[in-house]
């Protein structure tokens, strides 16, 4: 099955006039990186990102990491754990291994639930990790964390 279409990546965000605007000045959002093969989850999470942070999407973990490379350098990235081309893991190891991107938080997300796959998922260099199916709300409640938002 050929992989999901990959949206294309979200224009950096012009500074605001005087800084105001409804979101507060652009550089006070903090900028999120996902990167899920699962179209519709991807767009529910954007969605749903949208609401604390600028929120770029990548359908697998190579475009994830092409993205992370041309920068902007988010502040969070969220990750599955299975995707065709780069896999989470395998994107949390590289990006940890670049001198700029070394400092990135990651949040894995994943259906893998056994004791030794946690384990990997945090020794890939993930801070958190968050099993499917997961409510919104605690997706929220661990970004806001990660990005110390009130």
């Amino acid at each position: 099955m050929p992989a999901p279409p990959v949206p294309p990546p979200l224009p950096p965000k012009p500074p605001a006039p005087g800084g105001g605007g409804a979101q507060g000045p652009a550089s006070n959002r903090p900028r999120i990186l996902v990167a899920e093969d699962d179209e519709d989850l991807l767009r529910m999470m954007h969605r749903l990102l949208s609401s604390v942070a600028d929120v770029a999407m990548a359908a697998d973990g190579e475009y994830a990491m092409q993205l992370l490379e041309r920068g902007p350098l988010p502040q969070l990235l969220i990750t599955d754990w299975m995707m065709p081309r780069k896999d989470g893991p395998t994107l949390v190891k590289e990006m940890k291994a670049i001198e700029r991107m070394k400092n990135i938080p990651v949040v894995i997300l994943t259906a893998k639930t056994a004791p030794r796959d946690v384990i990997a998922g945090i020794n890939s260099g993930a801070r958190h990790y968050l099993t499917k199916p997961f409510k919104p709300d605690e997706l929220i409640t661990k970004v806001k964390k990660v990005l110390k938002l009130p």
